[in-house]
């Protein structure tokens, strides 16, 4: 599968590793009060310095999903790379090669935190960090950082993931501060980069480069060398045909993989046509013939079906009989094949500014997934599509036009969508005017924990899809789902010819399905319904209709608690429990501890949810020793 970069990138001869400096905990400074109380009074110190622990993150270069919190989460509100050279003592051959070749462009790239919490609102794209990015200078250098300033900003003020091209000016003396304490007392100290204890790594330092956020900032992801990629793969000069002289010629265009046609990007696609006496010539891509008047040298893309249709002189052109039509550009591909989880991509063949093959050789580290790509719609689904599109005509009135208007967001791949009429995710109020709230659930296969959940792109996703359509006077929010912990044990009794094991595996596998918040889960395959209670009585009935199973001896539910571990439901009178679902929460299955025993065994429901353990069917045999 081959991807193409977007930009271009100047490859610096450095790698990168991202630290932050995190607070001590409230145990870690009682620990440490004796080392800073001696600092305090070594350094003459007005006040008790403030200890940290430097805390490398993204590790392996992989991104963080949950996210890294700058303001918060660190003493210093950054996070900071250090610049590495491959091999120590070589930072002076780097440094050198580096000024030679003038101003320099460092490439960062940049992921926002993806995971958000249950009932996160999207209301818009979100405000632009407030941010300064700066470089180390040599210890001898005034002053002792430089600010850098962006050339080229793709993420939308650290809002979106995309890449930072930062300028690194030709008369900077490019260099680290000392992380050695009997070289610098201060190492590490106040405004420095954090102090790095492997040895192994500081001696690879060739500078820092420090993201300070001034606004709240969660990251993801960051690193050099950065470029984006996407699905597609650019061919050029093309001859797709020759004119035959008829009116409303069309023409096929040639594919990657005629099996699976790909479909073309029409803001790429750039087509000539041969003419007398002028060569080729450009001409212009159109959404409409029949709207032309006269023959104006014009076309129309068909870019799913990958088809070029001419006019008929009245309407379009017709190109000259025995003239060759030639594509000069264009980008196919694409399609779900293409959203690949971090860490697939593990080769690239690089060009020069000539088009030459790179030969040296070339790392590939992907820290992220993938995402975006969408196969081209069916028939059958444009099909499904079409009343609900003849019904709402684009425009978000009613609940259900909410809902068929986020299923038919192209390359989304949405599971669910529930639209919440009234519904304020702030206050969790559910009789609030105008306002509008539509949670979306992302597809995902299978049905183990954790349940899928909605991340930021999405939302973000939905409502700038959504904002155009709805009515001016609606207040709209694109939330994520909201998951309640649960924990079920069952016991059973298997019928004789059926494994205990595999009848075992198959409850837990009925129980997951069933309270799954997407399509096949819920009473009605149409994933568990948003605020319907969990009843133990209802779990039993699936559960005695999974094969094999004889009686149900009991099924208890357990909610987590904070502080860890689990909790049983209370009992009713009737022996049954239940777990109380607001109208907006959703079930999450946790943990499912399944009891199995032969039938009229009378095997015990297990009060707990630690699961019990399995017979041993080893045999044990004595070995007669060799005998020399």
């Amino acid at each position: 599968m081959n991807f193409e970069t977007l930009d271009e990138v100047n490859l610096l001869p450095v790698t990168a590793q991202a630290y932050i400096k995190v607070p001590l905990t409230k145990d870690q400074q009682t620990q440490s009060m004796p080392l800073l109380a001696g600092l305090q009074k070594l350094y003459g110190l007005a006040t008790l310095p403030a200890g940290y622990t430097t805390t490398p993150v993204f590790a392996n270069n992989q991104g963080d999903p949950n996210g890294i919190d700058v303001v918060n989460g660190t003493t210093d509100q950054s996070i900071w790379l250090a610049l590495l050279v491959a091999k120590a003592g070589t930072q002076p051959a780097v440094v050198k090669a580096l000024s030679q070749g003038g101003q320099q462009m460092l490439n960062i790239g940049f992921v926002p935190s993806l995971s958000v919490p249950g009932l996160f609102a999207a209301t818009g794209a979100p405000p632009a960090v407030q941010n300064t990015w700066l470089m180390s200078q040599s210890p001898t250098a005034n002053p002792p950082y430089i600010a850098l300033k962006v050339s080229a900003d793709t993420t939308q003020g650290l809002t979106q993931p995309g890449v930072v091209q930062l300028i690194i000016p030709a008369d900077a003396s490019i260099g680290a501060p000392s992380n050695d304490v009997r070289t610098d007392p201060r190492a590490g100290v106040g405004l420095k980069p954090p102090r790095i204890d492997d040895t192994g790594i500081a001696s690879r330092v060739l500078a820092w480069v420090q993201l300070n956020a001034q606004s709240s900032l969660d990251v993801s992801w960051l690193g050099v060398n950065a470029v984006r990629i996407d699905q597609r793969t650019t061919k050029k000069s093309i001859v797709i045909g020759v004119s035959d002289g008829s009116a409303n010629q069309q023409f096929t265009l040639p594919q990657l993989n005629p099996s699976t046609p790909a479909p073309v990007d029409p803001s790429t696609f750039q087509l000539a046509v041969d003419l007398p006496g002028l060569g080729f010539q450009p001409w212009q891509q159109v959404d409409d013939l029949a709207v032309l008047q006269g023959p104006a040298a014009a076309y129309t893309l068909d870019p799913e079906a990958c088809t070029v249709t001419f006019g008929n002189q009245l309407q379009g052109m017709i190109p000259p009989a025995g003239r060759r039509i030639q594509v000069q550009q264009m980008r196919l591909g694409g399609g779900t094949a293409g959203n690949l989880p971090a860490g697939t991509l593990n080769a690239i063949q690089g060009l020069d500014a000539s088009g030459n093959v790179v030969a040296q050789t070339i790392a590939v580290q992907q820290p992220v997934a993938t995402t975006g790509g969408a196969d081209t719609e069916t028939l059958d689904q444009a099909s499904e599509r079409l009343p609900g599109l003849l019904r709402h005509q684009d425009r978000a009135v009613t609940a259900a036009d909410y809902v068929s208007l986020v299923e038919g967001i192209p390359g989304a791949d949405i599971g669910r969508v529930e639209a919440l009429p009234l519904f304020m995710p702030q206050t969790q109020a559910s009789n609030v005017p105008g306002v509008v709230s539509v949670m979306v659930i992302p597809n995902k296969d299978g049905v183990l924990n954790p349940c899928p959940r909605a991340d930021r792109p999405l939302l973000e996703t939905v409502y700038q899809y959504l904002d155009p359509r709805r009515p001016v006077t609606a207040e709209l929010y694109v939330i994520a789902s909201e998951y309640v912990g649960l924990g079920i044990s069952v016991a059973v009794e298997v019928r004789t010819g059926y494994g205990l094991i595999q009848v075992a595996q198959a409850v837990e596998t009925a129980l997951r399905s069933y309270l799954w918040p997407i399509p096949p889960g819920g009473p009605d395959q149409t994933g568990w319904p948003l605020g319907r209670n969990v009843r133990s009585l209802e779990l039993e009935v699936i559960v005695s209709q999974v094969p094999g199973v004889v009686e149900v001896n009991g099924l208890n539910l357990f909610q987590p608690l904070a502080s860890g571990g689990y909790q049983q439901l209370g009992i009713d009178a009737s022996g049954k429990s239940t777990l109380t679902l607001k109208s907006w929460q959703l079930p999450e299955v946790l943990e499912v501890v399944v009891a199995a025993g032969a039938d009229g065994s009378g095997i015990a429901t297990p009060t707990g949810l630690t699961p019990p353990a399995p017979p041993d069917p080893a045999v044990a045999v004595p070995i007669v020793q060799s005998v020399c």
